[in-house]
């Protein structure tokens, strides 16, 4: 068994990393505070290639696997969710599809304007009834001529109002159930279709959450992307790779805040001594880092699956599962550690205790992750 990171995904996480603190780190309370979307940061990152990262140079891609994205992404996400779950939403939720189901000619069209920063895309799954039941979608498409006509919702989009590009799902067969729900293309301005209010969260409030509505939205028949029919399918398949790259988000937050309460444990001095000297907040310490560890294998080997072609949606799901619930633990003992400094905004951990909490909700509830495995593991 080789736990080695290869010379190319060590220097992805090392530029990644050196990012991250220069030009993240810095402002990442500020986005917070302000609400803040951190344009200028997305257009470097792209300038990295990270918005095309496991994405083929043909396309516009930097050509690297998604074991290096997972790596980017803990990076990233150790010094400011908002920027990771930005990240997450464009690569993994909207070029992932478009790459794995959409023609040649939709490859060619849109993969290398998201992949150069050039767009911003989005994945509009959720509908105000149908949230981890996704197949409740009521959104509907109904085909005239040449083009698909589409009327409804979609709620809490990340990315969702400043899209270029949106892949969306709509029933086109409603007599046939979760078998009759397909996947559309939808570009900013077409008409019939606008954004509606931004969401005000409890965290990653330099990320947009957003509501869409399509009505008479009209768009032509080759937007379809991959068969008609087959939306279902499609979309269990992109949020198997969200899965691992939220993850690894709740791992960059779990990583960051536990090098926070590291550090603070070792200058805050009570009674007369570094409370990192106590053995209550040394025994806090040692799980933190045991915890960090175990999700770190989780996320890397299902990402290493996927890039293997073997299947990986139960590994996807544990990886999910565990790191996100490890997230909470962690930043709720960085926050101990802290004490009632913790419990301020002067310190970070505060934040990435609210960024965090996404983590376990979004890409499917901890819940829906259980179903998951445990449909896995019976089949």
């Amino acid at each position: 068994m080789d736990f080695e990171l290869t010379e190319e995904q060590q220097m992805i996480r090392k530029m990644a990393h050196d990012f991250a603190e220069k030009e993240i780190a810095p402002i990442a309370q500020e986005t917070d505070a302000e609400g803040k979307f951190p344009w200028e940061i997305i257009r470097k990152m792209a300038a990295l290639g990270f918005l095309g990262l496991p994405f083929p140079e043909e396309y516009g891609g930097a050509g690297a696997d998604n074991v290096s994205l997972a790596l980017v992404m803990e990076e990233i996400a150790r010094v400011c969710g908002s920027t990771a779950i930005t990240l997450d939403a464009h690569t993994s939720l909207c070029c992932e599809p478009i790459y794995l189901f959409g023609t040649e000619a939709q490859k060619q069209e849109y993969l290398p304007k998201l992949c150069s920063g050039e767009w911003i895309g989005a994945f509009g799954l959720t509908e105000p009834g149908a949230g981890s039941d996704a197949g409740a979608t009521k959104t509907r498409a109904v085909r005239e001529g040449d083009q698909w006509v589409i009327n409804g919702q979609k709620c809490f989009i990340t990315n969702g109002s400043i899209a270029d590009v949106v892949i969306i799902t709509a029933v086109t067969d409603p007599g046939r159930g979760t078998r009759g729900i397909s996947s559309f293309i939808i570009e900013k301005g077409t008409p019939g279709f606008r954004p509606g209010r931004d969401e005000e969260k409890m965290g990653l409030k330099g990320s947009i959450t957003s509501e869409l509505f399509f009505e008479d939205c009209r768009i032509p028949a080759e937007n379809l992307l991959g068969r008609e029919n087959e939306g279902f399918k499609q979309f269990l398949v992109t949020l198997d790779g969200g899965r691992i790259a939220i993850a690894a988000m709740a791992l960059g937050l779990a990583q960051g805040a536990f090098e926070r309460a590291l550090a603070y444990s070792k200058e805050r001095v009570q009674f007369g001594q570094p409370i990192c000297n106590f053995q209550a907040i040394q025994w806090m310490l040692a799980d933190m880092a045991t915890e960090l560890d175990a999700a770190r294998l989780l996320v890397y080997r299902a990402a290493w699956l996927k890039d293997r072609g073997l299947p990986f949606t139960k590994e996807a799901a544990m990886a999910k599962l565990f790191t996100s619930e490890m997230a909470e633990r962690v930043c709720y003992k960085a926050i101990q550690i802290h004490g009632g400094y913790g419990y301020t905004k002067e310190y970070e951990v505060e934040r990435m205790y609210r960024d965090q909490r996404l983590c376990a909700i979004g890409e499917g509830t901890s819940e829906i992750q259980r179903l998951v495995i445990a449909r896995q593991l019976l089949r």
